[in-house]
Formats: C-alpha cells, structure tokens, sequence
C-alpha cells in the first residue's frame, strides 16, 4: 500500500525513523512524508529533508496551531497515496485537526490512521447504469424526504422521468418497487399495508404518495462518522432501478449516512440548528466539501437567528466555495384541498414552530382552521392522547408520512370517521417567501436544482 507518513518536530528524528523502518516491516510502500510543525526536538525542518531518507514535504509556511492542508493534499496526489500514517503527536496535531485531516483525506479516498485509529473513506459501488444524484444530509431530521421530493416533483416538470432510491432503518429486507405512478395511495390503503405488517410511513411511500413517481425503499443499519452505513441492501436496490425506464435516479440518504452507491452528484441538507461544530468540524465538513448544492434547512427562529443562518451559510462557503448555497424553511402542502375545514395537525416538528410558523401558514395559504395539533408523531403514546384531546372538534386529520403517521393516526382517524389528508413539506428559500429582509443563497432554489440535475447528465455522459 501506497503510504505517506505525516512526522513532526517534536520528535527525535532516530525516533521517527525507527517507527518508519517499523511500518516498512508492515509491508508499507512508504512514499513520502509530511512535515507539519514542532521544532522542539529538531534544529531545523531541513534536518528532517536531509536525514530520513524518503522524500519529505516541507509546506511553505508553517503557522502554530494551523495544519499545511493544502501541503498534505498536494503530496498524497502527487504520490498516488492509498494510506496516510500519522506519526505526530499533541501539540501539533490535536483532536480538532485530526478531524480536518480525516475530512480532507476522504474526499481523496484516501485512509487515515494513526497509533489507535482508524479512518477508512465510504465506498460508493458503481451500479447504476443511469445517471444519478445523492441526497444527503449532516443530521436525522432535517428534511432529506422533503427535498427528495420536491427535487423529483420539480425535474418531472422539467421533463426529467426521476426514480427515487431510499434507504431507512424501517425499511424492508429486500428492496420493494412502490409504483407511485400507478398506485392510488388512499389512507385506507396505506392502513392496509400497515396492517399487513409494512412500514407504511417509510420514506419510500411517503416520496412515492408525495411525487407520484416509481420508489425503491431499502434498508440499512449503523452509520459510521463519514457517512458510510454497517450493512444495507442498497446496492440491490440500485440495480433494481436499472430495470425500469427512468432517466435519473435520485438517491436518498438516511440520518448522516450516505448510500453506498456511486452518483453523479450530490445534494446535502444542512440544518441551520445544528451545533455550528456539527457542519464546520467532526465529519460535517466531508459531507459539505463532496456536494454540489448546500440547502441549509430549518432557517428561522426559534431554531436558529438570523446570526446562525449567517454563520453557518459562512461556514458552508469556507468549506466548499464552489457549492452553491441556498438557506430555507420548510412549510406543509396538503396533498388534498382542506380550504374551509376543522383540521387536527399533527407533526414532527418541535412545538413552537407548529405555533409560530405552520399554524399560521397552514390557515392564512389553505384557509382553513386547526382546532388541535401534536408534535409527537414520533412518540406513539403522546400521540395517541393529544388525538384523543383534539379529535372530537376535527373535520380533518392533516399528517405528515412519517413515523406513526400510518399506524396510529390514520386508524385513529378512519375510526373515528375523519377524513385523513397526508402532506408534504415544501422549501421555501428565505428573501423569496420568508418574513424579513435577510438574503439567501447564490441562485435560486429551482435553478440550483435543475443546474445540479443537468451536471449529473453531463458527468455521467462524460
């Protein structure tokens, strides 16, 4: 294997060559090293040059506290890399830049290890014989399902014939075709499946009901910090999308992990909530560096002010400045007219955005009333008694398709003779729609996506 070795100066330099000769004994092909800062044991950087007896690269500047990214990059292509040795040590690396190092190395694909560590980069199978994007995300909840479906909805506006791919911790174990084409997806039908033993609010139906197009649900169980899943039967869904007639096959991911399949490019979602660590540290800033469209979610208060959205849409374009960036909010569309009904709402969305946000929106756009709401459509219990509370004065029950959507509230509903209508979550970007005067990103939101669509076609044509 291919190895460059990153050393410093603050160690004795026969030290650092034993430890050199030592992964020699390993079989390692060492190629290079990195100098990168100390000079506590050493007179000079170019003692370093002049007595390890390998190529060293010495960065032009060498700054306390910052690690020579750019150097370490240069050199692992240079020397066709495959793994890079970390032979430092506190101070000149610490936890935070490590995991830049780590970040930076996985967008090479490249392996980093050190003493007791291992980074290994996730491995995208080329399986699908179409092209193709990945929908990602930096976090659980920030609306890869929404924006799945909204990307699919738009590029069959467009003209486009999308598939979309998912891969969620409820999903079946072999991957199953939903022909949302073709399928009239009732709330009696959709309590059908889940009486049959289906999870009926996985993402496959939920994107299915939602774009009317052909879905592929599969599963998946781990996740690792760059994204890569333990065990999935993705791979398999993705050939099963080579079968059918469809132009683009939109890939969605599930949590922080990404699907294990090689596309054309990618799209990740970024919740302006997050720890600003989460996105501009850790991993979060692999996910954001190997994307072509940023679409920084959940934008408005009392998530994130106007100061977070700046600071994170900051952060995004530091990272990644060829990216374009667009910042947003979500808002339900109902996939029925509810225009003059009772309506009990019930979401996944923290309370006070249902109160300051949604509500208002879902009565002043769709003119209706909501009489009740609960947050917990996640938790069955609390669902079932804030159901309980509201139900009585409803005309309709308005839900999201997710978690406890089918199971609990549809029956809930069905029993208790109220219509049940499923909604979708729509993106808003924030200067176009949203109150106040703070712009967002680069292009709008539209254009960004179909640029994105149109950049898969070409790469997987090239």
């Amino acid at each position: 294997m291919k190895t460059l070795c990153l050393i410093d100066g603050e160690h004795y330099l026969p030290v650092t060559r034993d430890a050199l000769e030592q992964l020699r004994d390993e079989g390692c092909d060492l190629c290079a090293a990195v100098f990168i800062g100390g000079t506590e044991k050493i007179g000079t950087p170019q003692e370093v040059v002049d007595q390890l007896g390998l190529p060293v690269h010495l960065p032009r500047e060498l700054r306390k506290g910052v690690i020579p990214l750019d150097e370490i990059v240069a050199a692992c292509r240079e020397h066709d890399i495959e793994e890079v040795v970390d032979l430092s040590d506190e101070p000149v690396v610490n936890y935070v830049s490590r995991f830049e190092i780590a970040s930076a190395l996985m967008q090479l694909g490249i392996a980093y290890r050190g003493a007791d560590f291992l980074f290994t980069p996730p491995r995208f199978e080329r399986i699908l014989e179409k092209p193709s994007l990945a929908i990602i995300g930096t976090a659980k909840r920030v609306g890869k399902t929404a924006v799945a479906g909204y990307v699919a909805r738009l590029l069959t506006s467009e003209g486009y014939n999308p598939l979309v791919v998912t891969m969620g911790r409820g999903g079946p174990p072999e991957p199953e075709v939903i022909r949302g084409d073709r399928l009239e997806m009732t709330p009696a039908y959709m309590l059908e499946q889940a009486t049959a033993g289906k999870h009926a609010a996985s993402d496959h139906y939920e994107d299915a009901l939602t774009t009317r197009c052909i879905t592929i649900g599969c599963r998946r169980c781990g996740g690792g910090m760059a994204g890569q899943v333990f065990v999935s039967n993705v791979p398999a869904g993705a050939r099963k999308a080579n079968e059918f007639d469809a132009d683009l096959v939109i890939m969605e991911g599930s949590g922080a992990t990404m699907p294990p399949v090689h596309t054309e490019a990618r799209i990740v979602i970024v919740g302006a909530h997050q720890p600003i660590e989460f996105i501009a540290g850790y991993m979060g800033t692999y996910r954001v560096a190997i994307s072509d469209l940023v679409i920084i979610a959940m934008c408005e208060e009392p998530l994130a002010s106007p100061a977070k959205v700046q600071q994170v849409e900051a952060a995004v374009h530091r990272i990644n400045p060829q990216a374009t960036v667009v910042s947003t909010i979500f808002r339900p569309l109902p996939l029925t007219d509810i225009r003059g009904r009772k309506v009990l709402l019930v979401m996944t969305a923290p309370e006070e955005i249902i109160v300051s946000g949604i509500i208002p929106y879902l009565e002043r756009e769709h003119g209706c009333e909501v009489v009740g709401h609960s947050p917990h459509l996640s938790n069955r219990p609390l669902l079932r008694q804030d159901i309980a509370r509201h139900i009585d004065r409803a005309e309709v029950l308005l839900t999201e398709v997710k978690a406890a959507a089918i199971d609990v509230a549809t029956r809930e509903a069905l029993e208790h003779d109220l219509e049940v209508v499923y909604m979708d979550n729509i993106l808003l970007p924030l200067g176009d729609h949203a109150p106040g005067d703070h712009a967002s990103g680069d292009r709008t939101l539209d254009e960004a996506i179909q640029n994105i669509a149109a950049r898969a076609r070409r790469r997987f044509g090239g």
